[in-house]
């Protein structure tokens, strides 16, 4: 990334949160999360497509794939800080259009540092990118772990982050990288699994579909994380994490999705049976992936709170009030 001289010239001087991609998953969660904390000051969440107005968000329809418009939207708002949250998010959608994740997460990205460097040089960015940059491992992975991905997805995410730690080395920006493995909880979308299954059995509960889960691989073991801790984890690498620094959001627990499952099934108001689906199989899917949270303890002081068992009973919860009200379809 070349180095550019940055207009110095009028620095805001209240404090002013931007997320990207407010309107995604955890985006929506950060918002949340923001907007319960009195000192958050003025929040702006960027989306690609218009957004009901909301108490306290000023929204703007920002694409981050188009230059000039990332380039406008700082240009007028010089936030003091950003949650860089917008991204291609699906790893088995990857395999089908690997354009999609380089396009998004690695220009994307680029757009917002451009910026940021040119119109508000002191703003602090959190650039979130993926634990799946990380090679295979049986053993938790620590942030100094070999990064070598395995998918198109993974690819992408480890050209932003690389591109997020030379902007903090080279053009001396206020630079926080988060890497966050499995993230969910309530309104993920379905094309994940828990999500997937979670809907699954709330469309079984309410007799719109036969009683049988359709699964993919299950024998995959994930370090899962409910998506309200992962979102406290990036408000607080905004308050206090290092510049230039990575930091893994994880609980250090491996789980096998096939025993995540066994415990929706449980939570089921219905008999529920199961059946393996080619369709969900991915050409490459990591046997394992478990990280090593030490440094975002250590550092910024982190820990997660909610139970696995009640992140699947939340989300579960959650599709049956949107299977109910008809808002399922998607």
């Amino acid at each position: 990334m070349p180095t550019i001289t940055p207009n110095t010239a009028a620095e805001p001087t209240s404090e002013t949160t931007l997320i990207t991609g407010a309107a995604g998953f955890a985006g929506r969660h950060l918002l949340a999360h923001l907007q319960a904390d009195a000192a958050a000051g003025p929040l702006l969440a960027w989306s690609r497509r218009p957004q009901p107005n909301e108490a306290g968000v000023a929204w703007r329809v920002v694409d981050v794939t188009d230059k000039e418009a990332v380039d406008r939207a700082i240009a007028e708002a010089r936030p003091t800080r950003i949650a860089h949250l917008a991204g291609s998010p699906h790893v088995g959608q990857s395999w089908k259009n690997s354009m999609a994740p380089l396009r998004t997460n690695v220009m994307g990205t680029h757009h917002i540092l451009e910026a940021v460097r040119q119109h508000c040089p002191s703003c602090r960015v959190l650039v979130v990118t993926s634990a799946m940059i990380y090679h295979a491992s049986d053993t938790p992975l620590t942030e100094d772990a070999p990064l070598v991905p395995t998918n198109p997805y993974g690819l992408a995410k480890l050209a932003q982050d690389q591109l997020a730690l030379l902007a903090a080395e080279t053009d001396h920006l206020d630079v926080v990288i988060a890497r966050p493995f499995n993230h969910v909880g309530p309104g993920q979308d379905p094309s994940f699994a828990l999500s997937s299954f979670a809907r699954q059995i709330a469309r079984i509960e309410h007799g719109l579909t036969p009683a049988e889960v359709r699964v993919g691989n299950l024998d995959a073991e994930r370090d899962l994380t409910d998506v309200r801790d992962t979102v406290r984890a990036y408000a607080q690498l905004l308050d206090t994490g290092q510049s230039g620094r990575a930091y893994n959001i994880c609980t250090g627990l491996a789980v096998r999705i096939g025993d995540l499952l066994d415990q929706l099934i449980a939570l089921a108001r219905a008999p529920v049976t199961r059946a393996v689906d080619p369709a969900r199989l991915r050409p490459s899917d990591l046997p394992r992936l478990v990280g090593d949270a030490s440094r975002l303890r250590a550092e910024v002081g982190w820990l997660p709170q909610r139970a696995i068992a009640d992140t699947l009973g939340d989300t579960l919860d959650w599709w049956r009030e949107e299977v109910a009200a008809g808002r399922d379809v998607r």
